[in-house]
């Protein structure tokens, strides 16, 4: 009796590895990734770094599907459509690429967006989404009035400033009154350049130019961040001193920026990534805002103007380009 009895218990040992490599393997999880760029763009890395901290690889146990429409908004939007036909387990809208996911219920979407959630349609408010968008908007009205201040403080003979704004962006109006005010209690005349569409900003920089500022600020958004290398060209050209929202500007060219990190930013939606792939639902995961602002300066675009930034401004970068 116990020679069968261990018989059958050797049989089982031996049979049950070919029984477990039978079973069909498990499908990585996979995870959206659209952007209106045309080539990757500069805060993927961000993500994929946040991913990891989180125990998620790329390839490994998650696999990031990515689709780039190069500008052209019909074709990502039918690329998010199948991504969501497909069953991804999220995705990833970056920047202004939000608008070719709208239309989508069925899936959770996470944004990182430099305007207005709510105003876009996107979430009910910022507490509680209410719907399947949630993440991180940079919107914020003090820091819209803090870049003028910080103009001011290194530029303290700036008289008037020309506010380059694309008025196809959610929050735009507000971004705008509180740059103006901002300005106009410092006694810096505002000049509003506003347009609407990268198509468009070839003529809004030459309003820029006719308006003769002795300074630029420009707001971030979709149609700046992917022409930010021409626009801290055309600034320089006109020996105009900029301002603008994040730091991938002041790498372009730009003089100085004040806001966010917004390469950290996506890094940090690696954390709402890991709770909706874990079950979370997006309607009550609530929509953040950056706490932590940043001041870049470049050192080497301010000689090219003939600017002469203070020491005492200077020791309060986070970074400066020398």
């Amino acid at each position: 009796m116990m020679r069968r009895r261990t018989f059958l218990a050797l049989t089982a040992a031996t049979l049950w590895p070919h029984v477990s490599s039978a079973q069909p393997a498990r499908a990585l999880p996979r995870i959206g990734w659209v952007s209106l760029d045309s080539e990757p763009d500069p805060f993927i890395d961000g993500l994929l770094e946040g991913l990891k901290q989180y125990g998620y690889v790329d390839g490994q146990n998650v696999v990031l599907e990515r689709r780039y429409g190069a500008g052209n908004l019909d074709l990502l939007r039918a690329a998010a459509a199948e991504m969501s036909k497909q069953k991804v387990a999220f995705i990833v809208a970056a920047g202004p690429a939000i608008r070719a996911v709208r239309a989508i219920q069925d899936t959770p979407v996470l944004f990182a967006i430099s305007g207005d959630p709510i105003e876009a349609g996107h979430a009910e408010s910022l507490a509680r989404p209410g719907r399947n968008f949630t993440g991180i908007t940079f919107l914020s009205l003090e820091v819209a009035a803090k870049r003028v201040q910080l103009l001011k403080e290194a530029i303290p003979k700036l008289r008037s400033i020309a506010a380059l704004s694309n008025v196809d962006h959610p929050g735009e109006a507000a971004e705008r009154k509180a740059t103006e005010a901002a300005a106009q209690a410092l006694g810096v005349t505002p000049v509003y350049v506003p347009f609407k569409t990268a198509a468009e900003l070839d003529q809004g920089l030459r309003a820029v130019r006719d308006a003769k500022p002795d300074a630029m600020v420009v707001f971030p958004d979709g149609a700046t961040i992917a022409n930010r290398t021409r626009i801290a060209e055309f600034a320089i050209a006109q020996r105009l001193p900029s301002m603008f929202g994040w730091s991938e500007y002041v790498d372009a060219g730009g003089l100085m920026s004040y806001g966010a990190n917004v390469r950290e930013a996506y890094v940090q939606l690696a954390g709402y990534a890991d709770r909706i792939l874990r079950g979370a639902k997006p309607a009550s995961l609530p929509i953040v805002q950056p706490t932590r602002f940043e001041l870049v300066v470049n050192a080497r675009t301010a000689k090219l103007l003939d600017v002469t930034i203070p020491s005492a401004f200077l020791v309060r970068a986070a970074r400066v380009l020398a």
